[in-house]
């Protein structure tokens, strides 16, 4: 069965193209979920129309996350916990406690776009990258204190 794609799939394919899949995939799983419409030339249509309003959204999007990661390169954010003597932190700071310091510097960051791969358990300065949008990712310096 001949499929027009919605939106990407894993293995299958992305948004906008025509696939062949098997009838009971497509009839139980794809359009039910509405993420494909049967191959027709009114659907093909309407599938173009809404790859381009998609297209620009994301140019958009892409453009905005781009002026936030330049106004976020210079950007330092300070965070002060107990630590012990030799600079290891009673607790750790994470995501969150990044996002916290940044929303302090009127920056609405969502915690789970800061890419902190292990929280942070000793003072020190990190770059922390942050991923503002799939194709747009800045490094965000933290500078961790002892209280």
């Amino acid at each position: 069965m001949e499929v027009i794609l919605r939106e990407d799939i894993e293995k299958v394919g992305h948004r906008g193209e025509a696939v062949k899949v098997a009838p009971g995939f497509a009839r139980n799983f794809l359009l039910p979920k509405k993420l494909a419409v049967i191959a027709t030339d009114a659907n093909r249509k309407i599938v173009d129309q809404e790859r381009e309003a998609y297209l620009r959204r994301e140019a958009k999007a892409k453009n905005e996350a781009e002026d936030l990661g330049r106004m976020l390169a210079g950007v330092t954010i300070t965070i002060t916990q107990r630590a012990g003597e030799e600079g290891h932190l009673f607790g750790s700071v994470t995501a969150k406690d990044i996002a916290d310091a940044l929303e302090r510097q009127n920056y609405t960051i969502d915690r789970r776009k800061i890419q902190l791969e292990d929280p942070i358990k000793n003072t020190g300065e990190y770059k922390v990258p942050v991923r503002l949008h799939r194709e747009v990712t800045t490094d965000l310096n933290v500078n961790v204190l002892a209280e």
